[in-house]
């Protein structure tokens, strides 16, 4: 594929994700690739996926038709989650040409050197207990906040993921290196930086040994905090059974972090916590949520929940409901649960109903909006400041405050990247 030199990205999932794709993109640009619109011609195609839920397949295998309609001699490479957990089902998708599992999608490009078009696709792919290095990488360029990715894989085994069999065990950079890389940031006149992981408070493990033991998210934290140029930290998501009393009150005394935690909940009911062998009960949850508020009133506080997850009965999903109905958060990422291959949720019945999982969803989504309406109604009148994205979105522009309401304004370019004082 030497001859190649255009090539165009599309991300499915989560914050990190989007990071590694950016982190991607520079390597092919440092080989001479010109990075191209995904909607246009490219000479290479790369889908960096996820697994988290059935769309995310089902989302790729339409990627890869569009491809095929548009641009039918161009290449197909497709690595991220689901190119470590079922590459032999992606490289069956006519189009596809190159999977690239966990272990070498920071290897795209020599496998794009060395790739000759054969009849079936090539998998580079290996055992994901081989995994074990740590691939640092940040998104610029893309959007106005960055990803900057700080910790890979999980330790934990919780019966409805697959995230530790698609990203390995857990393991991080080093203080230092992302403080090299946020001062880096801030030259690049980056103003917010979001810390992506897939369990952040795990922060501190990695392979080579060498690395301090001590190490931790805390310190991480404290040592940004120092880093001129960047205005703004935001934490992505963290476990609640790591978001400790000194984080959130370094947080709380931080002038860089922002006030503004997601918190995964999964369930608000205790029963179904313990069947998802999660590390926490409820009543700890409740506790860092009174914890966060009684320092910071106006954090804004999101809530990962799964419902229809298997032999939820109408009591625990009331009980889940009840529960964050509750607390004092500001709104929800409602999952409806779907079944994944090799993971320990398949054995416990019964199995709830499509339709049961469908309408639960649609309940607890009904009661983010009433939060979030509420939680923005209480800052009415007040003054806060407000980072507005490059994008021109029909004449408008969308930016958000410190606790994370949404602002949306006519497009105005002297605003772009810039912290404004809005009265809200």
């Amino acid at each position: 594929m030497a001859e190649a030199k255009t090539v165009a990205f599309h991300t499915l999932g989560c914050k990190l994700n989007f990071s590694e794709t950016s982190a991607i993109s520079r390597l092919l640009e440092a080989e001479g690739f010109e990075k191209k619109n995904f909607d246009g011609q490219a000479d290479v195609y790369v889908i960096n996926t996820c697994s988290v839920t059935d769309n995310a397949d089902k989302e790729c295998r339409q990627l890869v038709r569009r491809i095929q309609r548009k641009s039918p001699d161009s290449t197909v490479v497709i690595t991220g989650c689901y190119a470590q957990l079922k590459p032999q089902e992606i490289a069956s998708i006519p189009g596809v040409d190159l999977v690239l599992g966990a272990a070498e999608k920071f290897n795209i490009a020599s496998h794009l050197r060395t790739y000759t078009r054969g009849d079936s696709a090539k998998i580079c792919s290996c055992d994901i207990e081989e995994v074990k290095s740590f691939n640092a990488s940040y998104s610029v360029a893309d959007r106005t906040r960055t990803f900057l990715k700080v910790q890979d894989g999980c330790d934990y085994t919780c019966s409805f993921c697959t995230i530790p069999m698609a990203r390995g065990k857990s393991r991080s950079d080093s203080i230092a290196s992302v403080l090299a890389q946020a001062k880096m940031l801030a030259e690049k006149g980056v103003k917010e930086i979001v810390l992506t992981g897939v369990n952040l408070g795990d922060f501190g493990k990695s392979e080579p040994v060498d690395q301090s033991a001590s190490e931790n998210f805390y310190q991480l934290c404290v040592e940004l905090d120092k880093v001129e140029g960047i205005e703004r930290y935001r934490i992505s998501s963290i476990e609640p059974n790591l978001l400790t009393p000194e984080i959130i009150n370094m947080v709380a005394n931080s002038k860089r972090f922002m006030p503004h935690f997601h918190i995964p909940l999964q369930s608000g009911c205790n029963r179904i916590l313990g069947l998802m062998r999660r590390r926490y009960l409820r009543e700890l949850y409740a506790d860092r949520v009174q914890m966060i508020k009684a320092v910071m009133p106006h954090c804004a506080i999101g809530v990962d929940v799964i419902v229809g997850f298997p032999s939820e009965t109408e009591s625990d999903f009331k009980e889940t409901f009840d529960f964050i109905h509750s607390l004092d958060v500001s709104y929800l990422h409602v999952f409806t649960y779907s079944e994944r291959d090799n993971t320990k949720a398949l054995e416990i019945k019964p199995v709830v109903p499509i339709s049961v999982r469908q309408e639960r969803n649609k309940t607890l989504r009904n009661l983010s909006f009433m939060k979030l309406q509420h939680f923005t109604a209480q800052h009415n009148g007040q003054k806060r400041k407000v980072l507005f994205e490059h994008q021109d979105k029909h004449g408008m522009m969308e930016g958000y405050t410190d606790n994370y309401i949404r602002i949306l304004t006519p497009f105005r370019p002297e605003w772009v990247n810039q912290l404004v004082d809005w009265n809200l």
